[in-house]
């Protein structure tokens, strides 16, 4: 097994995240994701499915490169059937790893969110989508109460982030749900990530799916440049991750999610900054006891970023 170095302390990994510096790294990595996929999303029909009935569910997308945006794969396609065989939600609360506070949490209450296209260095068809669904600001407001004494900000003009509207373009292509998203706050551990994720399951009652976007394992860093989708993680490390967070969730065992360092010797290089798998514990909070999880997509993305989905319903 390969030696890594030891992750810098959380204090200065919080401000790496905050001040932007994965998106440097992605930025750099957007030559390799121009040459990977296939053709762009081929288009769709009208959008004729109908409304969901009951509990929402709950689920976690890894939604890796904003290139999957218009690409035709396999992790695309699939997002495309499952949104079909999701039908339309009432609305859509988003927690992306692309919009991190410190400190506090914040809902977004914009009625008309703008397309965030938050990277550089894509293609001008990348720079210029939209995505313009209806924000859901009265439904924000309750998801605000959830957190209990706990105050959260509200951010009237937040709009979709790509860890959102990437994924949504291909489940509800139409953009005819509405949807808000949820900050995460980056100097809280696993636990607080989930126990919030718990308090909002009650707004999967009211027709509200949650949706997590991160990825399971996410090291841009060791990224392998001319890897091409894998069933498996190139790197050991990165499939023991993945795969042990896969045993995790269908034991139930959130206590292990939320203590994700602790899963492999080699989590923190699996894991080397927490904003993408914070993510999965809003989700996996949200399941209710006796939901079976369903692994919708497995696989990786240059070898050592996961693109596991998950539905708890």
């Amino acid at each position: 097994m390969r030696n890594h170095p030891h992750p810098k302390p959380l204090a200065s990994r919080r401000q790496i995240l905050l001040g932007g510096s994965a998106l440097a790294v992605a930025s750099g990595l957007a030559g390799w994701w121009r040459q990977s996929g296939a053709a762009e999303v081929p288009p769709e029909p009208p959008d004729d499915r109908p409304l969901m009935t009951g509990r929402a569910p709950a689920i976690f997308i890894g939604h890796g490169s904003p290139m999957n945006a218009i690409q035709d794969n396999d992790f695309t396609r699939t997002l495309r059937q499952w949104g079909h065989e999701l039908g339309l939600p009432k609305a859509i609360l988003v927690v992306s790893a692309h919009w991190l506070t410190q400190g506090e949490v914040k809902v977004s209450l914009a009625p008309r969110p703008q397309t965030i296209h938050d990277f550089g260095g894509f293609p001008a068809q990348l720079n210029t989508m939209a995505y313009p669904a209806p924000g859901a600001p009265e439904v924000a407001r309750r998801a605000a109460t959830r957190l209990g004494p706990q105050r959260i900000g509200l951010a009237d003009e937040r709009g979709l982030d790509h860890g959102a509207w990437t994924v949504l373009h291909h489940l509800f292509p139409a953009a005819n749900v509405p949807v808000f998203q949820w900050s995460i706050d980056i100097a809280r551990s696993g636990a607080y990530h989930l126990g919030a994720g718990r308090a909002l399951a009650a707004l999967r009652d009211e027709g509200v799916l949650i949706l997590g976007s991160g990825n399971v394992v996410h090291n841009l860093g060791d990224t392998v440049r001319d890897a091409i989708a894998s069933p498996r993680g190139l790197a050991p490390w990165a499939d023991d991750f993945d795969q042990r967070v896969k045993q995790a969730i269908d034991a139930g065992d959130t206590r292990a999610l939320a203590a994700y360092e602790q899963l492999t010797p080699e989590a923190p290089h699996a894991v080397p900054l927490p904003d993408h798998y914070f993510p999965l514990l809003y989700a996996a909070g949200a399941a209710q006891r006796g939901e079976r999880p369903r692994h919708v997509f497995e696989g990786f993305q240059g070898g050592t970023i996961s693109m596991r989905c998950v539905q708890w319903s």
